[in-house]
């Protein structure tokens, strides 16, 4: 069953190479679950959405799921849904995934579709919702992305679940960092909430919990502005969940 508060959980992380698979799921993955204080087979859906629905990494995610444990069906939108109640649907499930790729593209085909307001009522019911890259920022106001082209810029339409930016991959993508404090320091960002690789944040409503990671060293951050017009950016240490070392 969900979970009696509203839970998000941003990451830019989730999944971990493997010998036998595509990819298995990470410790990030696992804490979303956890999140959700379910026991036994946690039931995940997982959303394609901004990389098109591609089957084969559905398929992927389903051995990733099957060597975990966890029961994960699917939400696609292209062509067309492919479930005829999707709030209804989603509100049975304890995790609500959600895959990187174009977060602009995903917020424009979620809005046609009205899934934008379903999540919120999702989440509002208690559904634990998590994701990574896109999946992550999606949840914020807005944040930094490569959806429109190699060059990064600023994304402003988010769902706004949360009341900050944010910023994913931020110690392997090098110009996500200065974009970020420009656009802080501009005020096209406001208060932003950044994950290095393999770390997460925990959201209680709309309140930071805390930062979690499945990778030793890695960080998170927050980056505001000043009233003089200077960004500081303070740093969180994660606690780590488990996993690779750094």
């Amino acid at each position: 069953m969900p979970t009696r508060e509203p839970t998000i959980l941003a990451t830019s992380g989730g999944y971990k190479p493997s010998r036998r698979v595509r990819f298995e799921l990470d410790h990030l993955v696992r804490h979303a679950v956890e999140l959700s204080g379910v026991g036994g087979a946690p039931r995940i859906t997982n959303v394609g959405t901004a990389t098109g629905d591609l089957p084969s990494f559905q398929r992927d995610m389903d051995e990733a799921a099957r060597i975990a444990g966890f029961g994960m069906t699917h939400l696609s939108l292209f062509p067309m849904p492919n479930l005829e109640d999707m709030e209804g649907h989603l509100l049975e499930q304890d995790v609500v995934w959600v895959n990187g790729g174009s977060v602009a593209n995903l917020l424009a085909v979620w809005r046609v579709h009205g899934l934008d307001s379903m999540l919120r009522r999702v989440w509002e019911a208690g559904v634990v919702l998590a994701g990574i890259s896109a999946g992550s920022i999606c949840w914020f106001r807005g944040g930094a992305t490569d959806s429109f082209g190699p060059e990064l810029r600023p994304l402003t339409n988010g769902l706004a679940l949360l009341p900050y930016d944010n910023g994913v991959h931020y110690d392997s993508e090098p110009g996500r960092r200065p974009l970020i404090h420009r656009l802080v320091a501009d005020g096209v960002l406001g208060e932003t909430h950044c994950t290095d690789d393999g770390v997460g944040l925990v959201y209680r409503r709309t309140h930071l919990s805390e930062a979690v990671s499945e990778i030793r060293g890695k960080g998170a951050y927050i980056v505001r502005r000043s009233d003089d017009g200077s960004v500081t950016e303070e740093r969180l240490e994660p606690r780590f969940l488990g996993g690779a070392p750094a």
